[in-house]
């Protein structure tokens, strides 16, 4: 018996969890009845192209919430505890699906329905090469927790609505004054505004900007949170691809409908590390001129460059105000923090500070006076050289691992930047298939796969974070992850 079910291997989601909740939906329909056989797990497997340890996973997961049962030495059905009665009385949707009736949302409303689940929570695995997080502990609370003590005492302001939407003031001249030192960024403080992150600036920007229908241009493969609020303000989104010198500004040129915006990377390309050139920068500002298109500089993790000086910004090179630059502390300092920033052209600040006092009034003052304490008695640039140390020994460490373990089969990409790699590892191996065994052993890996706007033809490209991991970890991750792909081949994998 064949079950009509249909996985997408580009979905962040795993392929066990969208066989369960497929086989769960048809138990709850009717369409797979009480004391029904399903198909093996080896024939099913077969029939969905995917490994027999997915189908078993599934069912497992299945017979523990008392969907399924296993008859010895006959199979796997339906369990027959489910009433007909029951089954028969239950509507074909959830309920909660009325709520979201197209009639009841707005074009963004249908829009955001329709973007995956972005929940970021993973299995806790022995060895995880996530990427994102910085390594917190590392993070000097004690004189952190002295700074905001010392506001809490002596600032009753802290009590009332903000003054300015656009942030704390001193802050932004702090802000303003490390980003031409460091990153050669040429603007007041009146231009930066504070926000909750980089992807608050990103959809601050892309709800300012976009109007339906609107095209904007990204890196293929490019950041997701990016591109959901793209999508969500029903952007059409051109993917560009990104060659050794960063997004391919000459195959951007050919494209004749008018972009609104480009987001780009272009000193640490996300996911893959790529450093855009200067003449691929200087042609980027000359095609946005031209077009009078606007650039978003997402600049993440700039700070982190090893052996060399970070590269100077693209907003320091324009002159015809056509670039947004985004920055943000979540990868300098911590997460939860929550302060980005953004710098816009001067003919933007009315409208994005307007537009962030409708979102939320203003971002958490105690955490802005102590940023600023923070930047200006010299912490911070203190705290960056530490932690730049302490990840390029750990940049290294996988590097040479990657290399003494998998030898010509692997290319590092970006590796003198960042806090992630990406790798291609040579396998004929399915992406899901590496990440579903690996995961088996203890170890998490991401796949770029879903990085892509046009999903790639190639495969065993993957994203190693390290910033988190000990040195130590590093090696024992990438010993066991060569040992299960050796395996895995002699098995005829």
């Amino acid at each position: 018996m064949d079950l009509a079910i249909h996985l997408d291997s580009t979905s962040k989601i795993p392929l066990y969890q969208q066989l369960t909740e497929k086989i769960r939906g048809a138990v709850l329909e009717g369409r797979l009845k009480p004391n029904q056989k399903l198909p093996s797990s080896r024939s099913l497997a077969k029939s969905l192209t995917i490994s027999r340890s997915t189908v078993t996973q599934s069912y497992e997961q299945l017979e523990s919430e008392g969907y399924l049962e296993t008859r010895h030495g006959s199979g796997t059905y339906v369990c027959h505890q489910i009433p007909d009665e029951w089954l028969k009385s239950q509507p074909i949707e959830p309920v909660t699906s009325k709520i979201a009736k197209a009639s009841t949302l707005s074009q963004l409303g249908k829009s955001l329905i329709s973007i995956e689940s972005l929940e970021l929570s993973e299995p806790d695995y022995a060895i995880s090469f996530s990427y994102g997080n910085p390594a917190s502990k590392y993070f000097p609370m004690e004189q952190w927790r002295k700074i905001l003590a010392r506001h809490c005492q002596n600032s009753p302001a802290l009590l009332n609505y903000a003054a300015d939407a656009a942030g704390y003031f001193p802050l932004r001249v702090e802000i303003a004054n490390y980003l031409g030192r460091s990153r050669a960024v040429r603007c007041t403080p009146e231009q930066v505004i504070i926000v909750n992150g980089s992807q608050q600036a990103l959809d601050l920007i892309a709800r300012g900007i976009l109007d339906s229908g609107d095209w904007v241009a990204m890196e293929d493969p490019g950041y997701l949170g990016a591109r959901h609020c793209f999508m969500g303000q029903c952007a059409n989104l051109q993917p560009i691809a990104v060659n050794s010198d960063g997004l391919d500004v000459e195959v951007l040129s050919q494209y004749h409908q008018k972009f609104k915006l480009v987001h780009v990377t272009p000193s640490h390309q996300f996911p893959t590390g790529v450093t855009m050139s200067l003449p691929q920068r200087i042609a980027l500002l000359q095609w946005a001129q031209k077009t009078d298109s606007l650039i978003i500089e997402d600049d993440y993790d700039s700070e982190y460059r090893y052996g060399e000086q970070p590269i100077p910004a693209l907003q320091g090179m324009d002159r015809s105000q056509s670039v947004i630059y985004i920055g943000t502390f979540s990868k300098i300092l911590f997460p939860s923090l929550r302060i980005g920033y953004l710098v816009v052209p001067p003919s933007l600040i009315s409208l994005v500070t307007t537009a962030k006092w409708l979102c939320d009034r203003f971002s958490p003052i105690l955490e802005q006076y102590a940023l600023t304490d923070w930047m200006g008695e010299g912490h911070f640039e203190r705290h960056i050289r530490r932690m730049r140390h302490i990840y390029d020994l750990r940049r290294q460490t996988l590097v040479k691992a990657l290399k003494e373990y998998f030898g010509s089969r692997v290319t590092i990409f970006g590796e003198n930047a960042g806090i992630h790699l990406m790798v291609k590892i040579e396998t004929v191996l399915p992406d899901d298939i590496v990440i579903e065994k690996a995961a088996a052993a203890g170890i998490g890996l991401i796949s770029a796969r879903g990085y892509y706007l046009q999903p790639p033809q190639h495969q065993g490209e993957f994203i190693f974070g390290y910033a988190q991991l000990e040195e130590s970890e590093i090696e024992q991750g990438i010993l066991k992850l060569s040992q299960i792909l050796e395996q895995m081949k002699d098995e005829g994998g």
